[in-house]
């Protein structure tokens, strides 16, 4: 009976999963270009409405005891409003709108740094309180989260598109937004690069949600056997990189540029996953997550760089492009890593780390290389324009 509803909780998981991702592909990239024109209010509070909504149909099956599969109905009204990888991509375009280009990054930084107090505030005190009274009044407080965002952006949230305009909302020439910013954009350097850093991005993100969604199978297991408690620690640890690594990015950015830092980013991520791969003991395990703890600074970096590379008045299709990109490393994460651990058990419980730590050399090659080119390429415009002859 416990194997038959494991194998069902699976598969709900899987479709509701799937579910949510491929309906939301379509809404973000038709929702997040359109609010270039109309503004960011509005692709704020349509998904934190959805989610609102959401909630509330989670609340409904386990009050009336429905079935599982409203779950799925749930997730499916969520995707329609651009559900969570909406939200992302509004957030990061109002920070995009709202800060000088040279102190996006840190700006960018700080909301990736919201979003992991958030997980830890959530992971611990959820935990805790699902233990205390069950499920349902846990949910209560998601319902209540998600409509008061709703209420703050439609009524308190200051709009950050300067012209707005008004725009169709369903029309194709969202999509193709989206669709010219990789094959005919701004600049002509900027289609590689946009290619580049967004396969960059895609590797470590997918590194890092293979990752988090293993530490606490690889904690219970043989040699380590941790309890509920070095658990929850465990889990703070990793969250508090987040909060660590703004600190590191903002005291490195006063003497390296944003590329480098994002360098010594990666070299933390691959430095920590080893250590865990190879982790026998709780205080090798916690020296792990001490070395990842600038393990979070490549990824405001990527999308500072990525904002860069566009005009004001394509933010919002640029960040809906990545929320997508995104949730499919959500995706790719957990079949890639789930399927990875049971399979190398037999050899090494830790391998899926060390997998993760070799993927990361390449965004590290990738990033290392981009800087390079630029570097040259600035270097030699200067000779030109040294070289050229000048009027008195």
């Amino acid at each position: 009976l416990l194997q038959e509803v494991e194998a069902l909780v699976s598969h709900w998981n899987l479709y509701i999963n799937l579910g949510g991702f491929f309906v939301s592909l379509f809404s973000v990239t038709l929702f997040g270009p359109w609010s270039d024109s109309v503004g960011r209010r509005p692709a704020l509070i349509l998904p934190a409405a959805g989610m609102a909504l959401q909630t509330g149909i989670y609340l409904l099956v386990m009050y009336l005891e429905l079935h599982v599969a409203f779950f799925l109905l749930g997730r499916i009204l969520s995707g329609l409003t651009g559900d969570y990888n909406l939200i992302l991509a509004s957030c990061f375009s109002y920070v995009a709108d709202t800060s000088e280009r040279r102190a996006r990054t840190f700006r960018v930084a700080v909301l990736e740094a919201c979003l992991g107090t958030a997980g830890m505030v959530a992971s611990i005190g959820g935990g805790q309180w699902r233990r205390a009274q069950g499920y349902i009044n846990p949910f209560w407080l998601a319902f209540a989260a998600s409509l008061a965002a709703t209420l703050y952006a439609a009524f308190f949230l200051r709009e950050s598109v300067k012209q707005k305009k008004a725009a169709k909302l369903f029309t194709l020439s969202h999509y193709k937004a989206v669709y010219r910013l990789y094959t005919a954009p701004e600049h002509p350097s900027s289609r590689w690069k946009l290619a580049l850093y967004s396969l960059a991005f895609f590797l470590i993100v997918t590194v890092h949600f293979g990752a988090k969604d293993l530490y606490v199978l690889y904690e219970l297991g043989f040699p380590l056997c941790w309890t509920s408690d070095l658990i929850g620690y465990g889990s703070a640890a990793s969250y508090l990189a987040y909060l660590s690594s703004l600190v590191g990015l903002r005291l490195l950015q006063l003497c390296l540029e944003d590329t480098w830092v994002a360098e010594i980013g990666l070299m933390s991520n691959i430095a920590g996953l080893v250590v865990i791969s190879l982790a026998t003991t709780t205080p090798l395990m916690f020296t792990g997550y001490g070395i990842l703890f600038l393990s979070m600074a490549a990824t405001p970096v990527i999308r500072s760089k990525l904002s860069k590379l566009v005009s004001e008045t394509e933010q919002g299709a640029l960040f809906a492009s990545v929320a997508c990109v995104q949730g499919l490393c959500s995706l790719v994460a957990t079949g890639v890593f789930n399927s990875l651990y049971p399979a190398t058990l037999h050899f090494m419980r830790g391998f899926p780390f060390l997998f993760g730590a070799i993927i990361l050399l390449i965004p590290a090659a990738i990033l290392g290389w981009i800087q390079i080119w630029d570097s040259k390429h600035n270097y030699d415009n200067f000779q030109d324009a040294s070289l050229s002859p000048t009027k008195d």
